[in-house]
């Protein structure tokens, strides 16, 4: 599908519009916020799940919230406090991320990708690239991820708080929780498209993702 069409494909005149404040908020939700207070400041969906975000980080909490049952619109994620550190937003059904005007939900990752290296060119502000090939700004808390969705691949972002914005986009050692990593790859030469390749056995235990 090509890019006029396939941002034609996902824009619905029923997607709310989130503004993205740089490592304090994103749209209604603020970092630190607690459960209970993400789900009452989310009023038109439900909370479909909880889970364990990380084979590694047991204490870090999962919940799903969506506009149906099958219907994820975002992923929250909690620290060992109850502490809101993490904002995933499903590409299909999520709300529109803005930052200063930028879409940043349901891009053509290509052109998404320029407009953030034309915008963010300073040493402080530049875009990084984590070892499996995901871009994103950490002085932002930003990392875009890539979704499949019917039509095409389209951006997925992924936001942290000020206090794990720090090599954020290293998708190895970085704060983002594992599962955020695991499926469809930004493409690149040399970088599988799927995370894990197939073939490749991780060492997660007993620990299986959750979507």
């Amino acid at each position: 599908m090509a890019a006029a069409e396939l941002r034609e494909a996902v824009d619905g005149p029923t997607r709310p519009a989130w503004a993205l404040v740089p490592l304090e908020s994103v749209g209604p939700l603020r970092f630190g916020m607690r459960i209970n207070d993400v789900a009452a400041a989310l009023p038109g969906m439900i909370e479909l799940r909880r889970f364990q975000a990380d084979p590694h980080f047991p204490r870090v909490l999962g919940a799903q919230f969506g506009i149906g049952p099958e219907a994820p619109a975002v992923h929250t994620y909690f620290d060992g406090a109850d502490r809101l550190f993490c904002v995933a937003v499903d590409a299909a059904r999520g709300p529109q991320v803005t930052l200063d005007g930028l879409e940043l939900t349901a891009c053509v990752p290509a052109e998404l990708e320029q407009l953030l290296l034309d915008a963010f060119r300073s040493a402080a502000l530049g875009v990084s690239y984590g070892p499996r090939g995901n871009p994103g700004v950490n002085g932002l808390g930003l990392v875009v991820r890539v979704q499949e969705i019917a039509g095409g691949v389209v951006t997925r972002p992924v936001l942290v708080g000020r206090d794990r914005a720090d090599r954020c986009t290293d998708d190895w050692e970085g704060p983002i929780p594992e599962c955020e990593w695991v499926g469809r790859q930004w493409t690149y030469p040399g970088h599988p498209e799927l995370w894990p390749p197939p073939g490749y056995k991780p060492n997660w235990y007993d620990w299986h993702p959750p979507f």
